[in-house]
């Protein structure tokens, strides 16, 4: 039986896991790197906190993809399951999720104001997404 190709905004969602991962991962390294494998490797109730430049923001790029993905991950299964994918829905998914690809490695870099303009394309593409939806 042969199923039927995934939607591009079904597509980016399984990436969209693995961006998430890598966000994890990279948080997790440079947290590990500030306080060592044996403080990461245990219950963390105490001792020193992971509060150095990059630990901090790969912390906060984390954050800030979290803060986005809920919104990205529910439009893209709604738009799925109504059957509206495509047009301005698959444009919206790109534009988040390769804003998002690209809003890691700047906020590492510190990079202002092109990392905000960044953002604000990724978060372009969500609105477009709930247009496709809703309209």
């Amino acid at each position: 039986m042969e199923s039927a190709p995934l939607s591009t905004e079904l597509v980016l969602l399984g990436w969209s896991v693995v961006l998430l991962v890598v966000h994890i991962l990279v948080q997790s390294g440079t947290m590990t790197r500030e306080t060592g494998l044996e403080w990461n490797a245990s219950a963390r109730d105490g001792g020193p906190k992971a509060d150095g430049l990059m630990a901090g923001r790969s912390a906060r790029a984390l954050k800030n993809f979290l803060e986005t993905y809920a919104a990205f991950v529910g439009l893209a299964v709604a738009l799925a399951v109504t059957g509206q994918t495509g047009g301005l829905g698959a444009v919206g998914a790109h534009l988040w999720f390769w804003g998002r690809v690209l809003y890691l490695p700047l906020y590492l870099a510190g990079i202002p104001y092109i990392r905000s303009i960044v953002w604000a394309i990724a978060t372009g593409g969500l609105l477009l997404m709930a247009w496709a939806l809703l309209t």
